[in-house]
């Protein structure tokens, strides 16, 4: 585990196409190592872009320029002849919308295992299986059923496997994408109880819409607006004490987007991979 955080060095994301929409502009933030912080911030102000440009998922998109860099252990993940996969493997990606492979929920788990050949025998395999999935408090609820397939779970229990999955491969970082937000509120809170157990081994960093699961889970809180970085601070500081007007008005109720003053072109979707008008990935639809 990396005892150095997670930085960005002026790291901007533009979406190309009909038109540029520069999505993140010169963001320059740490994030610091065995940490949980959450990126909030209005829909459309770039929050799943940024987390999307840590680990180099633009790079399977079209039509996405990338300025600046990311720094993981201070080593560049741009400028570097690391392959993306191993990116990848290293800053770990929990999507939005729980989505379980297609194979046994034992597969599941050691399938990054098994590509990485991260295991020595069969036992080894067997062990680091339960292992995750005890990390994410399933194992209890599937011990018995490991041939079933994945995407028979509850929503829930898909999204929690979908977390052992990238932690199988023992990330430094593991990016978490709104994972809360398809799931009911059990579900919802065991998702919580697993990042809030994870966040003293890993580094996390979590979009969210909901500025109470960000106090209740973030030891850092980053606020983006129209994809610059308004206010960073320790959760405490940043909820009790803020020290940005426009942080002071976001916490208060008033989303800022909605001011008459935002230029059109600001809060504009990115294009679509394509170059037509609509979202990139799914990205900030929250």
């Amino acid at each position: 585990m990396t005892e150095i955080p997670l930085t960005t060095d002026q790291l901007s994301v533009t979406y190309t196409g009909d038109r540029e929409i520069e999505a993140v502009k010169g963001v320059s933030i740490d994030f610091p190592a065995n940490t949980l912080t959450t990126i909030i911030g209005p829909s459309g102000c770039g929050k799943s872009t940024l987390l999307k440009s840590l680990n180099r998922l633009h790079d399977i998109q079209e039509n996405v320029e990338i300025d600046g860099d990311v720094l993981l252990s201070g080593d560049s993940v741009y400028n570097t002849n690391v392959p993306a996969p191993e990116i990848r493997r290293q800053i770990g990606y929990v999507p939005q919308t729980p989505t379980a492979l297609p194979v046994s929920i034992y597969e599941n788990v050691a399938y990054g295992l098994r590509i990485h050949g991260d295991y020595e025998s069969k036992a080894d395999l067997d062990e680091k299986v339960e292992t995750y999935l005890r990390k994410v408090n399933l194992w209890d609820e599937v011990a018995d059923r490991l041939d079933a397939p994945g995407a028979e779970l509850s929503t829930g229990q898909i999204q929690r496997l979908c977390v052992a999955r990238s932690l199988a491969v023992e990330p430094d970082v593991l990016l978490c994408d709104e994972v809360t937000s398809a799931l009911d509120p059990v579900s919802a809170e065991s998702v919580e109880k697993t990042l809030r157990k994870l966040k003293s081994e890993y580094t996390i960093i979590l979009v969210t819409h909901s500025m109470a699961q960000a106090r209740r889970l973030a030891d850092e809180v980053v606020f983006l607006y129209l994809g610059e970085v308004i206010e960073s601070n320790d959760v405490q500081s940043f909820f009790e004490d803020p020290q940005e007007e426009r942080t002071k008005t976001f916490i208060g109720g008033t989303t800022p987007v909605d001011r008459d003053d935002t230029p059109a072109e600001q809060t504009a979707t990115p294009p679509a991979p394509d170059g037509s008008k609509g979202s990139t990935a799914g990205d900030d639809k929250q």
